[in-house]
């Protein structure tokens, strides 16, 4: 027999015997989709940057691609917002793979700018005296080289810098964009390494205690990895349960909604132990990302190892985008669960806030003591979650929002505060700066009381919003405890301002130094952002409000 008559025979079979229709052409909405693609775009071409571009010029060419790619997918989030797509023509996009609605395009509009502030701190090269006759960065010279080698110093000696941070910076952001945002599982995790990947890179990459900053990578990278195999196993899991990663079916599932049931997995379909188990695991991967008890152990470790430009932006975005995904699969997905999962955050809640504020106490380093000041805002954030109301999904946007800009400001200025060895992190460098330098110690100090919740700055508004959603949504507890917890951490921010005021400045002290208009202009927009939304939040509160409906 001829092989065309054999391929002609195989063919007729299949056809006749094949239950699967042709594969349909995937149907994608780019319009929609234009944040994340234009970020993407541009880390691309950051990297096409690296290959071609002469060295002398690359750092102004990632840093106008950088900028330009942020702008530009800022504006496509707020053209999407105008358009309605936060509200009446919210939907799922790209096969279903992608939510575009109001808390996803608020938590991405807010990335991007965290992104933006934080990407000036990354440009900063005024901080550092001139080596050899070249600018320097936060960066190390040449990445590859082991530190205190003969290439790195003939790299130091060449002037070199790296510039990979802005294309790495684009990456991350761009996996960010998506998490918040991911409407099925699989989504959820490829955003989760995009994002996690570049972060890990950009830990190890400081030009000064270089060592830490690698030790602070390692740590991130293991303990990361971990997360991430456990939030992979909760996805098989949820599979097995629901016979599908889609947050719509596996919420039908739950409620037992669901209409067409695939009878190769109708066997171990609604088995609850597969539900329970594989929910927890994906929850703990969430939980490690914002850095809750007791999945913080990374944090002060890491925050205090990386860079300071990267710690801020790190700080920031990880947790808006975080927060953001445990937000969807808590109220998208697992709304059915609620008498399961409510008890459980309740705990992680009350010991995040406790911990943070307490061990915060015993800190002696500027950037150890704003990691356990981070992990106790993701215990008042948790507040918010818990509300399950709508008003608690608005509260937490708000919160997010005003904490991103309050927290890089603070890491920006930490980098101005130097003496022989760097960054002055340690808090006994820190005595009677605002004799020194007073506008600096008034900038410091007014982050460390919106970090406290004193009235008229963003923190007290953000905390009041969430801490009104929690206790109307029935964990008034929650609160009595939030509040203790805000008491205690006022405590450790007030000593730094006294300390800073009030302590005869040391002889050998730090100097600070003179930063470009590049840091002064993140610094700037922390303190504008932080006693816009204290003093008039409620324009703000009423966006987060109406961003505040998820799609199903």
């Amino acid at each position: 027999m001829s092989a065309s008559a054999v391929h002609s025979l195989w063919t007729t079979a299949a056809t006749a015997a094949d239950p699967i229709s042709k594969i349909d052409t995937p149907k994608i909405e780019y319009g929609q989709l234009s944040p994340t693609l234009i970020i993407l775009g541009a880390a691309i071409i950051g990297v096409l940057v690296e290959a071609f571009v002469p060295r002398k010029h690359r750092y102004y060419a990632q840093l106008f691609v950088s900028v330009v790619a942020l702008i530009a997918a800022f504006a496509a989030v707020v053209a999407l917002a105008a358009d309605g797509y936060g509200t009446t023509k919210a939907r799922i996009a790209a096969m279903g793979a992608i939510a575009v609605d109001g808390p996803a395009l608020f938590l991405q509009g807010t990335i991007l700018l965290a992104a933006l502030v934080g990407l000036f701190t990354f440009a900063e090269r005024r901080l550092d005296p001139e080596a050899h006759g070249a600018r320097v960065d936060s960066f190390a010279a040449q990445a590859a080289s082991v530190p205190g080698s003969e290439s790195e110093q003939a790299a130091v000696k060449a002037g070199f810098t790296t510039t990979e941070v802005f294309p790495l910076l684009l990456f991350a952001v761009a996996g960010m964009l998506v998490f918040p945002s991911a409407n099925d599982l699989l989504t959820l995790f490829i955003a989760l390494e995009v994002f996690s990947l570049p972060l890990y890179l950009l830990c190890a990459l400081a030009r000064r205690k270089r060592l830490m900053s690698q030790e602070a990578a390692v740590k991130y990278f293991l303990l990361g990895a971990f997360a991430s195999a456990f939030t992979l196993f909760g996805i098989a899991l949820l599979y097995g349960y629901a016979g599908s990663v889609s947050y719509g079916t596996i919420a039908q599932v739950v409620d037992g909604t669901v209409q067409n049931v695939n009878p190769a997995l109708a066997d171990t379909m609604g088995n609850d132990a597969l539900l329970l188990v594989g929910a927890a695991m994906i929850v703990m991967g969430l939980l490690f990302k914002v850095g809750a008890v007791p999945f913080h152990m990374w944090t002060p470790d890491v925050y205090q190892g990386a860079p300071t430009p990267v710690t801020g932006f790190m700080a920031a975005a990880t947790k808006v985008a975080a927060f953001g995904a445990l937000l969807r699969l808590l109220y998208v997905v697992l709304p059915g669960l609620r008498w399961d999962w409510r008890p459980v955050m309740w705990g992680v809640a009350i010991i995040t806030m406790l911990g943070g504020a307490i061990v915060a106490i015993t800190q002696t380093d500027i950037k150890r003591l704003l990691a356990y000041s981070s992990i106790a805002h993701a215990g008042f954030i948790l507040a918010g979650v818990i509300a399950t109301t709508p008003d608690g999904v608005s509260s937490v946007l708000f919160y997010l929002a005003a904490y991103s800009f309050v927290t890089i400001g603070a890491f920006a200025v930490v980098t101005l505060v130097r003496d022989a060895g760097g960054e002055a992190t340690h808090l006994s460098k820190w005595a009677g700066l605002g004799r020194r330098s007073p506008l600096v110690a008034a900038v410091f100090a007014v982050f460390l009381l919106a970090f406290a919740g004193i009235p008229l700055t963003s923190g007290f508004a953000g905390k009041f919003a969430v801490f009104k959603a929690a206790a109307e949504g029935g964990a008034a507890p929650l609160v009595v405890v939030g509040v203790i917890s805000s008491a205690i951490a006022a405590f450790f921010y007030i000593r730094v301002i006294v300390l800073m005021f009030f302590s005869e400045p040391r002889a050998d002290g730090p100097t600070v130094a003179v930063p470009s208009p590049l840091t002064m202009m993140a610094i700037a927009v922390g303190v504008a952002v932080t006693l816009v939304l204290g003093v008039a939040p409620q324009y703000f509160l009423d966006l987060a409000n109406q961003a505040g409906v998820f799609v199903r």
